[in-house]
């Protein structure tokens, strides 16, 4: 007969049993692989690789949010505008930048798709090439003149530029861009473009919270700051120029 001193011997040895059987492959079990690169989309529109190392603007933004801003949410409109121009060869064999700017050539039933996709795509692409730690403190050149013309000073600028980003209801971008009446500052929803309405992108700063955060939380304001560390006025520059020889 079994008595109950045995009965809880045995109790107490499968408990024992089971917390060990929990706790063994915890310890065992081996680190996290690293995040697998993002797919190569299929389509005629490509992923550009992210032009440096997820951490190369750190502090000012950080290797995750960069990752995860380039490898998922960039990748995520690349393959959803091949999906849109999938039926439509005429379109796959444009340039992202013509479609954006004459989106009334677009068939109806996926002009919506192109817009938000093919824009976050663009958008997304400009960015990246925005981006730069060490570069120039300010615009020069007749980038320089043209914003001391325009605006007073650059610390004027920054002030307008920064009262667009914050002025942005929910998800959307800040642009300064050139066009027909000289340089623009405007704020746009969702991933519009100015390409849309006939000027030139120069600079664009993405408030969407999905690219900052991770970092800041619900302080824009401290990301729209940090992001006058990062601007590659160089590339700024050279885009206006050629735009004033389109």
């Amino acid at each position: 007969m079994i008595t109950r001193r045995e009965i809880l011997k045995s109790a107490m040895l499968t408990a024992a049993g089971i917390a060990a059987g929990a706790y063994t492959p915890r310890l065992a079990r081996a680190a996290d692989p690293a995040p697998a690169a993002a797919p190569a989309p299929a389509g005629p529109f490509l992923l550009p690789p992210l032009p440096y190392a997820y951490d190369a603007l750190e502090p000012h933004i950080d290797a995750k949010t960069m990752q995860i801003h380039h490898d998922k949410h960039h990748a995520a409109y690349v393959a959803n505008l091949n999906k849109a121009v999938a039926d439509h060869p005429d379109l796959a064999s444009k340039s992202v930048e013509e479609l954006l700017k004459d989106l009334s050539a677009v068939p109806e039933s996926i002009r919506t798709a192109v817009r938000n996709n093919g824009g976050g795509h663009a958008n997304h692409t400009m960015f990246w090439e925005t981006l730069k730690v060490g570069g120039p403190a300010a615009p020069s050149g007749a980038l320089g003149d043209a914003i001391k013309a325009k605006f007073g000073s650059y610390e004027n600028f920054q002030a307008a530029f920064t009262k667009e980003a914050l002025g942005v209801f929910g998800s959307g971008w800040a642009w300064l861009s050139n066009g027909p009446d000289g340089l623009i500052l405007e704020h746009l929803p969702n991933q519009d473009t100015p390409l849309s309405s006939g000027r030139t992108p120069l600079l664009g700063l993405d408030v969407w919270e999905h690219a900052y955060y991770l970092k800041y939380q619900n302080k824009r304001p401290d990301y729209v700051a940090a992001f006058y560390n990062i601007i590659d006025w160089s590339a700024v520059g050279a885009r206006f120029d050629k735009s004033k020889t389109v």
